[in-house]
């Protein structure tokens, strides 16, 4: 395996996750809990491509609608669904699990453990003679898994901090169901290789930096209130 590959394959990971450790800048959570959760989110890349395969057989469909399956379920239910189960076992009631930020910084741990075992494989091995691969994925595919992280973690913390279970319950699906939509439609207009839904590309990838960007800035201020309103009593 070729280390220069591995270096390229991992770097946007590791980038990304420096830029979500020192975006909590109030209350920063364990680097071994943090570390706990990003190792788990790189070893669900098992369960996840012995899942996806299994679905792969069942993959009948033609044209569009084939792409439109792989997109959704094989690739977007399985791997949010995995990256999930690793911050509700590991994080979500952990002591450390404070505030609202929280969630979106576990998540996008998670997210981006399983988004480095899988650009390795794709980088390193599957399409190693292919630098430019790697360049895109850099790019596009390895932050697209922090965005959906976002969405998923935003979700995690307003069921964690609901004032009713119903509302409890609603965040909790939609924690799911919204990283899954996102991660469906990111892989659907690639998969089509349709010119109209290609078109949007664009427009898409800047609806989901500006949703993500905002989500993360909401729970940054009330992270920063909370913090402010701890120190005045601590004085």
């Amino acid at each position: 395996m070729d280390f220069k590959l591995v270096i390229l394959a991992v770097a946007p990971a590791i980038t990304l996750v420096l830029f979500i450790y020192f975006f909590d800048k109030h209350d920063k959570e364990p680097i071994s809990l943090l570390l706990k959760v990003f190792l788990f989110g790189a070893l669900a890349v098992v369960p996840i491509v012995y899942v996806e395969d299994l679905l792969m057989t069942f993959n009948i469909f033609p044209g569009l609608a084939s792409a439109f399956y792989v997109s959704f379920i094989v690739a977007g239910f399985t791997e949010e669904f995995f990256k999930r189960l690793v911050v509700m076992k590991i994080a979500f009631k952990n002591q450390h699990y404070s505030e609202k930020l929280d969630g979106i910084v576990y998540s996008v741990m998670a997210s981006l453990g399983f988004a480095t075992v899988e650009n390795i494989m794709y980088v390193a091995i599957s399409f190693k003679d292919d630098i430019y691969v790697g360049i895109t994925r850099a790019f596009l595919s390895v932050p697209a898994h922090m965005l959906f992280g976002i969405s998923m973690g935003y979700y995690l913390s307003r069921s964690k901090y609901a004032s009713s279970t119903y509302d409890a319950n609603k965040y909790y699906k939609k924690s799911l169901i919204v990283p899954m939509i996102l991660h469906g439609t990111f892989n659907f207009i690639l998969l089509s290789n349709h010119p109209l839904l290609i078109i949007v590309f664009i427009p898409y990838l800047i609806y989901l930096w500006s949703v993500s960007i905002k989500r993360l800035k909401i729970y940054q201020l009330e992270s920063k209130k909370d913090s402010e309103y701890e120190n005045t009593i601590d004085n």
